[in-house]
């Protein structure tokens, strides 16, 4: 797979949930831009942690897109949400069929744009009733087509992982979780 993974950053998103991801992306060399859909690149997360985003939502090169994927926390997710237009880009990648990747609460936003409808999905426990279209499962990963979705922080290594699995396969990913030391 060629093009970019581009993680959506807003204020009050899980830091475990987005910077794991792309930590663990950029040490398989895949390349990962986070992207702040706020008014500056500083990002304040869910537990006051401040993070630098590459670029602002206005720099993202649709073209380079392969990936999109969005961290839970709150009120993160409610802002990437409420943004219009992130909405219209997930859309627009949804319809393009790229990877479109969420964990704990951000499944949510794929529901509503109806990503979801008859697909085997997972969220953070608390936002299962929220995934009304979705066939709900319990595992830490689940993966149905081109949509990935992941419970919450606890899964965010095995979430990241599938992602590394589905860009450049089983074994860079196997290599990359031995290198980290998980699982062992």
């Amino acid at each position: 797979m060629m093009g970019k993974v581009f993680v959506f950053l807003a204020d009050g998103f899980e830091e475990i949930e987005g910077l794991t991801v792309v930590d663990m992306l950029r040490r398989a060399e895949i390349p990962t831009v986070t992207v702040s859909i706020g008014s500056s690149r500083n990002i304040i997360g869910a537990h006051r942690i401040e993070v630098e985003a590459d670029i602002m939502f206005h720099e993202v090169l649709e073209a380079e897109g392969a990936m999109y994927v969005l961290p839970g926390g709150m009120p993160g997710t409610l802002h990437l949400k409420d943004h219009e237009g992130l909405g219209k880009l997930l859309q627009k990648a949804y319809k393009n069929e790229k990877y479109l990747a969420a964990i704990c609460a951000a499944p949510t936003v794929f529901e509503k744009y109806g990503f979801l409808e008859g697909r085997k999905a997972t969220s953070y426990p608390a936002m299962e009733e929220e995934l009304k279209s979705a066939d709900y499962q319990t595992d830490k990963v689940v993966v149905d087509g081109k949509i990935i979705t992941s419970r919450g922080m606890g899964t965010a290594i095995d979430f990241a992982a599938k992602l590394v699995e589905i860009i450049k396969g089983t074994k860079e990913k196997d290599e990359l979780l031995k290198s980290i030391v998980y699982g062992e």
